[in-house]
């Protein structure tokens, strides 16, 4: 297995997310799911829309879960990020790992997200509950500019 990343439109399911790593040799299961809060900078949040650059997205989010799967031999990493207009409390972005050691499989989950995080072309803009919206850099929260069309 190697390379298991994908941008997918309808909700996260972690245990089938899990069920893409599991194999017989895994002692240890690791995940992390990232759900859409109510708050940001102070501000009430609604709902998020993500948008990305799909093909190249989709191709970073695969090249993660293979780089973490070779930095950490004995590792299976399944990882999905929503794309599409998401309310507070459904999940944007779930990793999943599975490895014979829990240590291995903790790194590898950590791994796979602040990579997601700094490397993935996906932007996302918060609607607020006073009715406006903004593009938001991904790892601050802080107000970007609008990402520019593709295609």
């Amino acid at each position: 297995m190697s390379g298991d990343g994908v941008l997918v439109r309808d909700p996260i399911e972690p245990a089938a997310l899990l069920a893409r790593v599991a194999h017989d040799a895994a002692g240890a299961q690791a995940a992390f799911f990232g759900a859409v809060r109510d708050t940001n900078v102070g501000r009430a949040v609604l709902g998020i829309d993500y948008a990305a650059y799909e093909p190249m997205a989709a191709a970073e989010l695969a090249a993660i879960a293979g780089e973490a799967e070779a930095r950490w031999p004995g590792a299976r990493v399944a990882v999905a990020h929503r794309i599409g207009t998401l309310g507070v409390g459904e999940l944007s972005v779930g990793i999943a790992v599975t490895h014979p050691h829990r240590a291995q499989a903790f790194d590898a989950c950590r791994f796979a997200i602040e990579a997601i995080k700094t490397r993935v072309p996906i932007w996302k803009r918060e609607h607020y509950a006073d009715g406006t919206r903004e593009w938001v850099d991904a790892g601050s929260g802080a107000a970007v500019p609008a990402p520019a069309p593709v295609g």
